[in-house]
């Protein structure tokens, strides 16, 4: 049986960015890969994803997928409890919310476990989901 496809995924409104939370949902991010390129208007995440896919198919044993999230448009970022003198710790992605706020922009708001947030001030919601490929690196599956 040969491996799904990545997953790429866009979103443009809040039902999407629903989709998008649902599939990152659990993921392990550290802050190192947490990366604001103010000039550019752009925040990327990168992380590591629990397959939900594979997971919820019956598969035997939960795999990890390297994965790359990035808002565009972002006029602002701001965090909350995420501490950035330590790149190598690990933060769990809880989820991810939009608030409009003056139509068609608003707020995207990552909750991370132990009260850890991002708030990205955006223009418009404009944010992607890209697998990147499979986590060989040896972390531990959960």
């Amino acid at each position: 049986m040969s491996p799904p496809a990545p997953l790429k995924l866009i979103a443009l409104d809040a039902d999407d960015l629903a989709v998008i939370s649902a599939h990152v949902q659990d993921a392990r991010v550290q802050p190192s890969d947490i990366v604001w390129r103010q000039d550019e208007k752009r925040l990327v995440v990168g992380l590591n994803r629990l397959d939900w896919e594979q997971t919820l198919s019956g598969g035997t044993c939960s795999r990890r997928l390297i994965a790359a999230l990035r808002f565009d448009r972002v006029l602002a970022c701001k965090s909350r409890n995420i501490d950035l003198e330590a790149p190598e710790a690990t933060l769990e992605l809880l989820g991810i919310e939009f608030y409009a706020t003056d139509p068609p922009g608003g707020s995207a708001l990552l909750m991370f476990g132990h009260g850890g947030a991002l708030r990205l001030d955006v223009e418009c919601l404009e944010c992607e989901l890209t697998d990147l490929g499979e986590d060989d690196l040896g972390m531990a599956p959960g």
